[in-house]
């Protein structure tokens, strides 16, 4: 480590996050000055038991995720920006504590790394989440430059109440890098080059968050909802049926992407 360096540690319940920062840097996170550069905190989805994606899915997202945001945080750091990981290794750490992380920093936002699963293969492209009004920007930027930079489709912005999301008091975005159960994609996304390319274009959503006008967006704040109502309702009807099924009610496969930590 360069002379010049000094660690940073900040503790979070379960977790110990350490930071670089030069000397000259307040020593509190809460402390940092609006005109300093903006913390970047990074989040690896899943790890350690939590393996993300599908029952049976071969490629793991953990390791998919943390490979992306590691390359994301030399990126930014060699543009200058402070950085901060959730996870830098093969770890689980609780929605609680990833949130806990990024709310403890002043003039931060917060980037959450992640690749989609579907049971349906043909399922693909590229999609990025947002909650609160003041995310919209840097969502539409990251998917901007993201989906600029791939060959797999547009999926869109998407406005949810994901958990990360939701009990941020920072602009939080998750962007969906792919599906791993779809051949190409999941090709793709074992190429150390593609995973390179896929960190330098969110950087560059992150530099660009206010040059990049905000697109327009689907709203799906209201899908867990919708969705729960229509388990009901089936479970209701295959009660009334007097012939058993050998399905199970509810095991219907549905196309798109799996429901993510809301």
């Amino acid at each position: 480590m360069p002379r010049n360096f000094c660690r940073l540690r900040l503790y979070v319940p379960s977790l110990l996050v350490t930071l670089l920062t030069s000397p000259a840097a307040h020593s509190s996170p809460a402390s940092q000055s609006s005109g300093s550069p903006p913390t970047v905190v990074i989040d690896a989805g899943h790890g350690g038991h939590d393996r993300g994606g599908i029952p049976g899915q071969r490629v793991a997202e953990k390791n998919m995720t943390l490979d992306v945001a590691q390359r994301l945080r030399g990126v930014l750091a060699a543009s200058g920006y402070r950085v901060v990981m959730t996870r830098d290794s093969d770890v689980f750490v609780p929605l609680p504590t990833r949130v806990a992380i990024a709310n403890s920093y002043r003039n931060a936002i917060f980037v959450c790394i992640h690749f989609n699963s579907a049971k349906r293969m043909g399922a693909g492209g590229i999609e990025t989440y947002f909650y609160s009004r003041d995310s919209l920007p840097l969502a539409s930027a990251v998917h901007n430059f993201v989906v600029g930079g791939a060959p797999s489709s547009n999926r869109g912005v998407r406005r949810r109440g994901y958990y990360v999301l939701r009990k941020t008091n920072i602009p939080a975005v998750l962007v969906e890098c792919g599906f791993l159960t779809n051949p190409t994609e999941a090709a793709y996304a074992q190429t150390a080059s593609y995973r390179q390319k896929l960190a330098e274009e969110i950087a560059a959503g992150v530099r660009g968050r206010s040059s990049v006008a905000s697109a327009s967006y689907i709203d799906q704040t209201k899908v867990a909802k919708s969705d729960r109502h229509r388990s009901k309702r089936s479970h209701k009807k295959s009660a009334r049926k007097k012939k058993s099924s050998s399905k199970p009610a509810g095991s219907e496969a549905r196309s798109g992407s799996i429901d993510r930590e809301a």
